[in-house]
């Protein structure tokens, strides 16, 4: 994906330890997991779900960058591009 959304943090009941200023990143196939997840609310899922979820397993089978570029199926969300890399 070329960019990145925000990540929700919740805080920890025993803070974070001093010089400790990383922030949570998305996973880079978080949005097609999301895509899955709405497929079970949208109807019978025999037939709503296997889309999104081949999506969904190229996706993690994919290198970094290599994720499929297909439209999201019921998330409202511009498809991922591919960075083009000029060598």
């Amino acid at each position: 994906m070329s960019e990145t959304r925000p990540v929700p943090r919740r805080e920890s009941p025993w803070g974070r330890p001093e010089g400790d200023h990383r922030e949570p990143k998305a996973h880079r196939c978080n949005d097609r997991a999301e895509d899955v997840i709405q497929a079970c609310f949208e109807g019978n899922p025999f037939k709503t779900v296997p889309g999104p979820f081949k999506l969904f397993w190229q996706c993690m089978r994919s290198k970094p960058g290599e994720e499929p570029t297909e439209p999201y199926t019921y998330l409202q969300l511009d498809p991922p591009t591919r960075e083009v890399k000029l060598e």
